[in-house]
This record gives C-alpha cells, sequence and structure tokens, in this order.
C-alpha cells in the first residue's frame, strides 16, 4: 500500500483544514486507518485511528472534538478534518495503514506516507 498526504498549509490559529490520504492498491478497505504528526524536537505522536470498516473510531485527547477521521473506501481515502487549529498543531502529519485493528502506537503501523506540513500561525 503506497499512502500520499495532501491538503496541509499554512492557517491562522481558529482555522480549519482538511488532510487527505490517497492509497493505492486495490486491499485499502483491509487496513485500518491512522494518522500521527511530529514537531520538531518532539516524538511522533498519535492523533486519530479508524477501523477498516469506519464504524470504529479513536482519538488521542489532544485532539479529540477539534479533529475527525474518516474514509471512504470507494475511494481509497482517508481524511483528517482539523477544526479549532491552534500554534501547538503546528507539525508534519502523516498517514498510516496496518492491517486489523487500528492502535495508537506508531511502531505497530505498516505503512506510512511521506507527510503533510501543517503550520499554525497565532
Amino acid at each position: 500500500v503506497q499512502l500520499v498526504e495532501s491538503g496541509g498549509g499554512l492557517v491562522q490559529a481558529g482555522g480549519s483544514l482538511r488532510l487527505s490520504c490517497a492509497a493505492s492498491g486495490r486491499t485499502f478497505s483491509s487496513y485500518a486507518m491512522g494518522w500521527f504528526r511530529q514537531a520538531p524536537g518532539k516524538e511522533r505522536e498519535f492523533l486519530a485511528a479508524i477501523s477498516w470498516t469506519g464504524s470504529s473510531k479513536y482519538y488521542a485527547d489532544s485532539v479529540k472534538g477539534r479533529f475527525t477521521i474518516s474514509r471512504d473506501n470507494a475511494k481509497n481515502t482517508a481524511y483528517l478534518q482539523m477544526n479549532s487549529l491552534k500554534p501547538e498543531d503546528t507539525a508534519v502529519y502523516y498517514c498510516t495503514a496496518r492491517m486489523g485493528a487500528y492502535d495508537s502506537l506508531w511502531s505497530t503501523y505498516d505503512y506510512w506516507g511521506q507527510g503533510t506540513q501543517v503550520t499554525v500561525s497565532s
């Protein structure tokens, strides 16, 4: 599975962005998907994950209520809708995929996108 993120950019605090993750391959619907981010000098941080059916979702406390993960298996695409963005949300955002159930540990994911930069100005 190859993953390509898009939708990052520069936004003012309080604004919104929607990240997309386009996946190649015909088995996208078999993979749980996750979103992580990494800011300079910080560890990779789990944000959200979604089951292969899309029926189950899990969020980190830091983004719960502000970010929404979703997927469209017909389009082989996962999304991360980010609202009420804060300067501390500035980071490179990564899309990930793994077989089986979703997880919050980055080391359990098999496939990663190249990342997309999100910068939130104050």
